[in-house]
């Protein structure tokens, strides 16, 4: 069957946004309208004769409306194969009638959630009656339409004045597959819900990810890749996902992932000063704090003025016009910010591919949540690291204690080498990186690599020595040898964070008293890959 005449509709919907519309077209093509408590009264509101369905299933609504569609005469109506003349035969039998059209969207769990109601209130806003009249008409496409999304009506009407008071197969199969989609999606935040709230899950033992579609995105990583940006459905943190676009060019998978890298790392500094991040490929390449904005962003480009260039910057502070004229100086992708005054919005407002995001109340770095990582045949899932040290938690292990200067630039780098790709070794100098390492298959070539480029910012800035010299550094992990630390000695270095936990850990303090190092351990981690 192709065209199905709508002769009745259901409806029963918590969202009455454009039901009187939809309602006044279903009577303009002769169809009988069936709905329930409240939306009855809206569509009788709007002027619409209405049947109440007890007057279908001859029983009355009950239990404070939890039962009320969950009958033979709804369920029958939806679920009968008309041209199957058993199916035929029964609805004859036993007086059902054939509904063509259902129209529910369920009730808000989410939205109840997310308010903060008690327990109690929650679980009566699970609807159940909802998704199996849902279920039971796009089981039965064939014959039946089915939607649980206002946005939808215009499209029926449209269909319907198109089609004489008809659907199409094309429009129940598109309407259908939206619907499984919305249940699963329904139940899915109903489990997630149980497992973390109701019942204190870190991972439960089957994990629902409820997930929208956002935007298409032009392509993935590559341009043989297609990919998405897909929005969690409930309760979720706000994040780079959720920011305002204010001009530019529409975001691409690498501007998502290097945006989010940077809003991860600035919003470390959320509560501190004037904060600068600049991101490439997924890596910082400069950090720094300073007292103004602008000050930052110069001390955080020198670092790697080079890398710099097409990359992706965050602040943790609201723009200013002085601070958005220093970012043009170079070509940038992204810039992300809590706000954006008007002089900096003028200022980004003349380079038309730049894209500018206002994120608002930045994350917070000790959320809780998982992170996910597809692998062959499978899903690897995790707490989010959010973990973070304190001076206090700091532990000296060499026979000189670090300055309060020395702690600083320590705590520092460590917080920016958390967000490096590992093996993760970063410089820093009075507020700011002198020079990062990233992702290298050994430590020893990573504290090399920052080194060099250290040296090289300062021939660039035409400095007399490169800032590694003073400076603290960080690595993400422990030194396995000593020739790691070493390099950094070489390099200028004159404190060490890094968790330890080697089994040559003796060896590498030895080598660090016998250089004059300060060094601490965290007794964390911060493998990032």
């Amino acid at each position: 069957m192709s065209n199905v005449k709508i002769t009745r509709a259901l409806l029963s919907v918590s969202d009455k946004s454009g039901l009187a519309e939809l309602g006044a077209a279903l009577v303009r093509h002769g169809v009988e309208l069936v709905s329930t408590g409240g939306t009855a009264r809206a569509l009788r509101e709007a002027g619409l004769e209405v049947r109440d369905v007890s007057d279908l299933t001859g029983f009355p609504e009950m239990m404070d409306g939890r039962v009320k569609t969950l009958h033979p005469m709804v369920h029958g109506g939806l679920l009968a194969v008309r041209d199957n003349r058993e199916h035929a035969q029964a609805m004859v039998d036993h007086g059902i009638a054939p509904i063509d059209l259902v129209v529910v969207n369920l009730y808000p769990f989410a939205q109840t959630v997310a308010k903060g109601a008690e327990r109690d209130e929650i679980i009566e806003n699970i609807d159940i009656g909802g998704p199996s009249m849902v279920r039971s008409a796009a089981k039965n496409h064939a014959y039946v339409a089915i939607t649980t999304d206002p946005a939808d009506y215009a499209t029926i009407i449209e269909e319907l004045d198109a089609n004489a008071g008809s659907t199409t197969l094309a429009l129940r199969r598109k309407l259908a597959a939206k619907a499984f989609a919305a249940t699963a999606a329904y139940d899915g935040m109903i489990s997630s819900w149980f497992a973390f709230a109701d019942q204190g899950e870190t991972l439960p033992e089957a994990l629902s990810v409820p997930l929208r579609k956002g935007a298409a995105l032009r392509y993935g990583e590559n341009p043989h890749q297609s990919a998405a940006l897909y929005l969690p459905l409930g309760p979720s943190a706000r994040g780079i996902a959720q920011a305002e676009q204010v001009q530019g060019k529409e975001l691409s998978y690498n501007n998502y992932n290097d945006a989010d890298a940077a809003l991860e790392l600035v919003s470390e500094f959320r509560d501190g000063p004037p904060t600068v991040v600049i991101v490439k490929h997924a890596n910082p390449c400069g950090v720094a704090t300073a007292d103004t904005l602008i000050e930052a962003y110069q001390a955080a480009l020198a670092c790697d003025s080079v890398s710099a260039f097409g990359g992706i910057i965050a602040v943790n502070r609201p723009l200013d016009g002085p601070t958005a004229e220093a970012i043009s100086g170079i070509f940038t992708e992204v810039v992300c910010a809590p706000d954006a005054d008007a002089d900096a919005r003028a200022v980004f407002a003349k380079k038309k591919n730049l894209r500018l995001l206002l994120t608002g109340e930045l994350p917070d770095p000790a959320r809780g949540g998982l992170t996910m990582k597809s692998i062959a045949g499978g899903m690897l899932v995790q707490s989010r690291d959010n973990g973070r040290i304190t001076r206090d938690l700091l532990k000296v292990v060499t026979k000189r204690e670090p300055t309060a200067q020395e702690l600083e630039d320590c705590l520092f780098a460590w917080t920016v080498a958390k967000h490096v790709k590992s093996n993760a070794i970063v410089y820093a100098k009075g507020g700011s990186t002198a020079g990062v390492g990233a992702g290298q298959m050994n430590r020893l070539e990573s504290a090399r690599i920052a080194a060099w480029k250290a040296k090289d910012a300062a021939d660039k800035a035409g400095w007399a020595e490169p800032r590694t010299i003073g400076s603290a550094v960080a690595s993400d992990a422990f030194f396995p040898f000593a020739d790691g630390l070493l390099a950094a000695v070489e390099a200028g270095a004159t404190a060490v964070i890094q968790p330890g936990g080697s089994i040559r850990d003796e060896e590498v303090i030895a080598a660090a008293d016998e250089a004059g190092l300060a060094m601490v351990f965290t007794g964390m981690r911060h493998f990032r890959h």
